[in-house]
């Protein structure tokens, strides 16, 4: 079809009545829809009054419909017997929706004339018909039925007002299609003034910014007409049929106006314009039979009102920029959702569009495929169910991970990259999270050892004390201080315990500090019992070899910390002196663990042949029972870290 002023040139002089004629029923548009939204709240109000009902006059003023008495309709509207309505004026508000009507048919009977459209005949039918149902009202009286017959939009329950609206609205934007003439850097334009054209300039500066990063999906296409003294900005998004975006601007103040059927986008929307002041009305839900599966769809407005032009063109030139990130949003959201929590996967699409990068590219890569591919390769398996990356990595690693395979996903796509490169780089990436986090798991693993070291050395210390004159205040010092070290290393477990709950990745360094906190434990209990201990009435035969056994247990403790710090560099390939080093601690731990078997053995016939207080006999008994318990314990955990070490070496 040729462009508007191939049409002009070609026809008579009624032809130049139709561009007019379709800015007139695209306003008429506006206001119908308005006219069905206020029936509809006053039908509801009537049905269910509510304390504080909206007014819609910021959708009255949008919309161009200057009677300010209609904000009142809402409240004043009352439920009456037998299924009526009292709502003021509603005869004449189902006449203003005729008119509207009537206006938008008027272009589209003029196209039929001039060959441009067809199907005139039936919308005048049709247009006959709702009239006929619309005249049932009676000044203030009407049937509340009668409203919802009318602004139905299901189909399968015959035509209504609403349908009729629709249909009219699809031949109308044919219509504004074909009488474009002008392009302005890529918005269809017709009717605008020099200064129009610079705000719809800065509209499309922004949208064409960022418009790359939609890739080939359909959408983003833009028009702009004049209606009265607005320029009227329509953006198509995406293919959703509620999904709309409308800008009417007039002076310095813009008002946008923007449905979906999915609330969680449109807040989403809401909070990308942090930058900029705008005044979002409460968001409405509309029911919309035939719309989607629910029949439901939500609609907010945001009034801008800028200080100068140029403000005004820098948050039209914003807005534009921000829309392709509202295209395939809610299946993004989606495909996070198995990695982190919703709002953690909200919060990534935010990111992303606030960087710029969008999510096009991530789900043209693969979406969550992509990184269930990573995960397997990180882990060398399929991880189990109910586990996502939160679980594996923490809440601030996962999210960091989501951001780097958002970005390395939009850059890779818009640079041409080849796909498998994008992936492997993604692969990558999250094996070195898997990596770091382990690493700072064993780092914590190396904490709580050294916290065993200075347990252990500190009962030694009070071993030595047991035989001095006057040592109850320090044996209280130290006792005092192995709680202190002990609640420190208890609350290392619970770190690492909160880090990989439910982590098949990374449960054994729970599993390795929960064996470890036993010597912990048990090294406080014997720091407990030096308080109990009356001075000088240990027998000597068996405070000797308590401190022998005490000496053992810092020397285990040692060991262990020692086999902990090899660890990181013991891997296939490495340099033989670390495994070396690594094995032969666990060897030393083993041998204190029976060293220390056979020191508590002596401990006991000491104390039997030992003629001595009762108190002091108990005392060195417990304490060497607790070390020999914590002997144990520190083997156990030495086994425990030699078996994951030496199978990681294995199936590397």
């Amino acid at each position: 079809m040729g462009t508007k002023q191939e049409i002009i040139s070609s026809l008579g002089e009624k032809q130049l009545l139709l561009p007019g004629l379709v800015q007139s029923g695209l306003a008429a548009n506006d206001r119908v829809k308005y006219f069905f939204t206020l029936l509809q709240l006053a039908r509801e109000q009537c049905e269910q009054p509510a304390p504080n009902p909206p007014d819609l006059q910021r959708e009255r003023e949008a919309s161009g419909v200057a009677d300010a008495e209609l904000d009142g309709v809402i409240a004043a509207s009352r439920g009456l017997p037998g299924g009526r309505c009292r709502i003021p004026g509603a005869g004449a508000l189902l006449g203003q929706v005729i008119v509207c009507l009537k206006e938008m048919l008027a272009p589209i009977e003029l196209a039929r004339e001039l060959d441009l459209e067809s199907g005139a005949g039936e919308y005048r039918k049709r247009l006959a018909a709702v009239a006929k149902v619309a005249r049932a009202a009676r000044k203030d009286i009407v049937p509340a039925a009668l409203i919802s017959a009318l602004t139905s939009g299901e189909r399968k329950r015959g035509d209504t007002a609403h349908l009729l609206v629709m249909d009219l609205h699809k031949a109308l934007n044919r219509l504004q299609g074909e009488l474009s003439r002008e392009s302005v850097d890529g918005a269809r334009v017709y009717g605008l003034r020099a200064q129009d054209k610079e705000l719809v300039r800065a509209f499309m500066r922004g949208l064409n910014s960022t418009q790359a990063l939609k890739l080939d999906h359909p959408g983003l296409g833009t028009t702009a007409a004049l209606s009265g003294r607005q320029l009227v900005l329509q953006n198509d998004i995406g293919t959703t049929d509620a999904h709309v975006l409308v800008v009417h601007v007039e002076g310095l103040a813009a008002t946008l106006t923007y449905s979906d059927v999915h609330l969680e986008r449109l807040l989403f929307f809401q909070s990308l314009f942090e930058k900029f002041t705008v005044k979002w009305e409460e968001t409405r839900s509309r029911r919309e039979s035939g719309l989607n599966e629910g029949g439901i769809y939500h609609l907010c407005i945001g009034a801008y009102k800028a200080r100068d032009r140029e403000q005004l063109a820098q948050y039209l030139e914003f807005l534009g920029s921000r829309l392709v990130f509202l295209i395939d949003w809610n299946r993004a959201r989606k495909r996070l959702r198995p990695f982190v929590r919703k709002r953690s996967g909200i919060a990534v699409l935010k990111w992303a569009a606030d960087n710029g990068y969008g999510h096009m590219s991530f789900l043209k890569i693969g979406g969550d495929m992509l990184i269930y591919d990573a995960m397997q390769f990180a882990i060398k398996g399929a991880p189990r169910f109910g586990e996502d990356l939160r679980d594996m990595l923490g809440r601030e690693r996962a999210l960091a991970f989501l951001k780097f395979v958002v970005r390395t996903c939009a850059e890779g796509v818009l640079t041409a990259k080849p796909d498998s490169l994008i992936r492997d780089e993604v692969r990558a990436e999250l094996a070195n999270y898997f990596h770091s986090a382990e690493r700072d798991l064993l780092e914590l693993a190396c904490e709580h050892a050294a916290l065993l070291v200075e347990l252990a050395s500190g009962v030694r210390d009070g071993v030595l004390q047991l035989q001095l004159a006057g040592s109850n205040g320090a044996l209280a010092r130290i006792a005092a201080r192995a709680k202190a070290w002990e609640t420190a290393a208890d609350s290392l477990l619970n770190q690492v315990r909160a880090a990989v709950d439910h982590s098949a990745g990374a449960v054994f360094f729970k599993l390795l500090l929960e064996a470890a906190d036993d010597v912990a434990d048990s090294l406080e209990e014997a720091a407990f019992h030096f308080t109990l201990f009356p001075p000088r009435s240990a027998p000597e035969d068996a405070h000797e070899r308590l401190r022998a056994l005490a000496d053992l247990l810092v020397a285990g403790a040692q060991e262990y910390l020692k086999a902990l710090t090899t660890a990181r560099y013991v891997r296939r390939g490495a340099d033989r002196d670390d495994m070396r080093d690594f094995l032969e601690a666990v060897h030393r731990i083993t041998t204190v663990e029976h060293d220390s078997d056979q020191a508590q053995r002596e401990i006991k016939s000491a104390l039997l042949a030992a003629e001595s207080d009762a108190r002091g006999l108990f005392v060195v008994a417990e304490v060497a029972r607790n070390l020999e318990e914590a002997a144990d314990a520190l083997m156990h955990s030495g086994l425990v870290l030699r078996d994951h070490v030496m199978g990681a070496v294995a199936a590397s």
